[in-house]
């Protein structure tokens, strides 16, 4: 019987349809497996369904913004060891310390090229170290959000 190579699947948080579907095809066409979310509390939840290998997460977003999302991500034994790249329009100083500090492990300002966001995600995924005794993730498909 012959292993099945897993696509590396990433989570997009984006509150922007456009900026989800263009980051989003990129991947897939890069070979990422791709889970979509437009709010934190989205996030959180598609995270926890679908344990991504990498997050990332606008940090301006409805309902629950990407700083509060992330703090609870990392905040929870099930998501703490997922990689959040952060993800903004925001390039005053301070914020990437701040995305830092809220747990974020890399930050990407936008808009940026896709292939940019690439090298970027290629980069956390290389220094990932999966704790031992971490359940893999599970095989779930999980339709893209369209809002």
């Amino acid at each position: 019987m012959t292993k099945e190579k897993t696509k590396p699947r990433v989570l997009l948080v984006d509150d922007y349809p456009d900026a989800r579907e263009m980051y989003g095809e990129y991947l897939e066409f890069s070979g990422y497996d791709i889970v979509q979310a437009s709010n934190g509390v989205e996030a959180i939840q598609r995270a926890l369904e679908s344990q991504p290998d990498v997050i990332l997460m606008d940090l301006s977003l409805p309902v629950m913004d990407g700083w509060e999302a992330t703090r609870r991500l990392k905040a929870d034994a099930r998501t703490a060891d997922i990689p959040v790249v952060a993800l903004t329009g925001h390039a005053l100083d301070g914020i990437s310390a701040g995305a830092r500090r809220a747990g974020c492990d890399a930050f990407v300002t936008k808009p940026c090229l896709p292939e940019d966001l690439l090298v970027e995600i290629r980069k956390v995924l290389a220094n990932r170290k999966t704790p031992a005794g971490r359940k893999g993730r599970r095989n779930v498909k999980h339709a893209k959000t369209n809002g």
